[in-house]
């Protein structure tokens, strides 16, 4: 049974979906910044600060080829995932990967009451925003399926999630 990968900015649900999407599949839910917490015991925010994010790329992609490798799974991935090509074949390899979108401002109001967002520790931060999604953008057009959870419920975007990976095929082994 394939993975479901999901991909796509900070804030857009990629945990809080894939959570839901994993209890209705009966599937394994992963976090890859879950598992980078776990491993060094210290949260991201940390590893930003005292490793730099180069390192902390690398030890993500350390995670990512090793979640890649097991099947039945919902994988959610930290938003930089997707723009390290080995990363992307890592996950395609044995997954179907879903990229999770959202407006500018939605992912600005969901993720403006958090300080363990590393990328957005700047004073302008709907800006920051909008320069790093355009960025990613091209990093994110991978994906196989897009969903835009600006104005849907996350169990709506659960349903669609499960929906598409039904439709896919991936479900059957």
């Amino acid at each position: 049974m394939k993975n479901i990968v999901l991909i796509g900015f900070m804030g857009t649900g990629k945990s809080r979906v894939g959570h839901m999407v994993a209890r209705r599949l009966g599937l394994r839910f992963v976090d890859t910044d879950d598992r980078i917490v776990e491993k060094l015991q210290m949260p991201i925010t940390e590893v930003f600060a005292k490793l730099g994010e180069p390192k902390f790329r690398e030890i993500e992609r350390n995670v990512v080829a090793e979640v890649a490798l097991k099947e039945g799974q919902v994988i959610a991935t930290g938003g930089g995932v997707p723009l390290f090509d080995e990363n992307v074949q890592n996950l395609k390899r044995n997954g179907i990967i879903i990229c999770l979108t959202a407006s500018p401002e939605i992912i600005y109001r969901r993720t403006m009451g958090s300080d363990a967002r590393p990328l957005l520790s700047v004073s302008d931060k709907l800006e920051q925003i909008r320069t790093l999604l355009d960025r990613r953008q091209a990093y994110y057009a991978v994906a196989d399926h897009q969903v835009d959870t600006s104005s849907c419920p996350a169990s709506v975007v659960a349903r669609k999630i499960v929906e598409l990976y039904k439709a896919d095929g991936s479900s059957q082994g």
